[in-house]
């Protein structure tokens, strides 16, 4: 089954809060989504056979509706330069692999239509979470979840408010959610403080809960973890909250609301599971021996 092109799509479409200026984080903010532009006059399509063609086709690749503003000769030498809804694409000439350096540098390969910058960060994140102990984590998850996620979460930025609202339906999608702390202002801010009270609060819960309600919660400090969560998110690669990743360190987007999270999910488990049957199936087809 020809793979799907999640990772794009989701560092495209992130939903999230850009963290502010003076917070040290690596990457630059996310940006709004990619879409066409059908105000404006309609760009020559290019002829056939070019490198101009091939890139216009890759970067079809992520919306077949994509309208680019222009396409050009690049600075970097074999690509080629596509610029939509202000937005800078690079492409190889050959129109295999994408840069998009808006998106913290991602690198796309369009034949195996997979992220190898995502391949390469997935693992670095998985083994950095693994440093954050699971009683550091505020933990909201269903009797039996199917799938469980990380959230670094910020109490003052809009989309994590929005998606804590919405935290009983990702539960009901059969998704648990562990939030880890990422107060997008700083080390030493009111925003940090606040989320320190959390994570000192005797029910961190409720102090999580009251705190994105915009309700006062009383100011506690305490031995935390919660400049060493804002530290890993830096190393993680974090540009905005809310950031999503799943078990195996592989960012799935900013805000998603829990149906199309659920969805997003389950593509990737489908998509891992490929392998293994196509390893498991006996050659000349004999795995379907015996059936009726």
């Amino acid at each position: 089954m020809k793979r799907t092109l999640l990772a794009v799509l989701g560092a495209i479409s992130l939903s999230a809060c850009a963290q502010a200026p003076e917070a040290d984080a690596t990457g630059t903010p996310s940006k709004a989504p990619v879409v066409s532009s059908p105000m404006l006059p309609a760009t020559p399509e290019p002829a056939e056979g070019t490198p101009e063609a091939r890139a216009l086709a890759a970067v079809r690749t992520l919306n077949p509706n994509l309208q680019p503003e222009q396409i050009g000769a690049a600075p970097l030498p074999g690509f080629r330069e596509v610029i939509v809804s202000g937005q800078v694409v690079y492409v190889s000439d050959d129109g295999r692999y994408m840069f998009l350096p808006g998106q913290g540098g991602a690198l796309y390969d369009t034949v195996s239509e997979r992220s190898l910058s995502e391949a390469s960060l997935a693992g670095l994140r998985r083994d950095l979470l693994k440093t954050i102990p699971a009683s550091e984590r505020i933990v909201f998850a269903p009797a039996n979840p199917k799938y469980t996620v990380t959230v670094f979460t910020d109490v003052e930025c809009g989309y994590c408010r929005r998606l804590h609202s919405e935290i009983a339906e990702y539960n009901q999608q059969g998704i648990a959610i562990e939030y880890l702390a990422f107060p997008r202002m700083g080390i030493g801010s009111e925003d940090y403080n606040k989320m320190v009270a959390v994570w000192c609060a005797s029910d961190r819960k409720q102090a999580l809960t009251d705190a994105k309600a915009e309700k006062s919660v009383p100011e506690h400090d305490c031995k935390n973890t919660v400049s060493m969560q804002y530290n890993i998110g830096q190393r993680a690669g974090l540009t905005g909250t809310p950031m999503i990743l799943t078990e195996d360190g592989t960012q799935v987007g900013g805000y998603v609301p829990p149906a199309a999270l659920r969805e997003t999910l389950d593509k990737l488990a489908a998509e891992k599971a490929e392998p293994a049957a196509v390893g498991n199936a006996a050659p000349g087809g004999n795995a379907a021996a015996g059936g009726a």
